[in-house]
């Protein structure tokens, strides 16, 4: 059986539509050991989760997506030039993952925060806790259900792809393309014309080239 979860982005950073676009690419620049763990432990191939747009306006929910692998070993961490490099971290085995999405459906309006504060069928959802700034959560299945509900009634998914959608690249943009090492009992070769999130030189924060959010 699939988890479900909800990821965090800045629009002006990496959206739904880049996404759409790309068709995947890799979550990277997380720099908090508990979504780091989620990444590693718990998440998997095959999950689903909520594309939700933050620090926007609106916030909130903008389409779905598709766990495509994980872990990854970040590659943010190797790069000099990043300001998520780690010196400390081992190529042999390192600190820091990400994991590789796909674009499943975008929603044709974003489901803003306040509808999402409003549902009682979501008061427990993580994202809604005060305190809580992490790029990635967990969802329930029913939480995940409820908020795709919405997002189609309020206009309809559009784009929405099976999960064996073509990937068009953008390793040819990325600085770091070359360094993206595998952490320890994971393949070593990576699929032809795989991006990795965000085009060099934007704002670095975790997330799809980072959304703000704890590190």
């Amino acid at each position: 059986m699939p988890s479900f979860w909800l990821l965090k982005c800045e629009p002006d950073v990496y959206s739904i539509a880049d996404l759409a676009r790309d068709g995947r690419t890799g979550w990277d620049s997380v720099r908090n050991y508990q979504v780091r763990n989620f990444m590693r432990d718990t998440m998997k191939a095959g999950d689903l989760g909520i594309f939700y747009h933050s620090n926007a306006d609106p916030s909130g929910a903008a389409g779905v997506l598709e766990i495509r692998r994980t872990p990854i070993a970040d590659p943010t961490q190797f790069d000099p030039e990043s300001e998520y490099h780690d010196p400390k971290s081992d190529p042999a085995a390192p600190t820091w993952l990400m994991c590789e999405v796909g674009f499943v459906e975008a929603f044709a309006e974003v489901v803003p925060l306040e509808r999402l504060r409003a549902e009682k069928a979501l008061a427990g959802m993580q994202i809604l806790q005060r305190g809580n700034r992490l790029s990635i959560t967990p969802l329930t299945e029913a939480e995940f259900t409820y908020i795709r509900r919405i997002g189609s009634a309020a206009g309809g998914a559009v784009g929405r792809v099976g999960r064996s959608m073509p990937v068009q690249s953008k390793l040819q943009s990325e600085k770091v393309q070359s360094k993206n090492v595998q952490p320890k009992n994971q393949p070593t070769s990576q699929p032809k014309n795989q991006p990795t999130k965000g085009a060099a030189g934007k704002a670095s924060r975790p997330g799809p080239s980072g959304a703000k959010a704890a590190r």
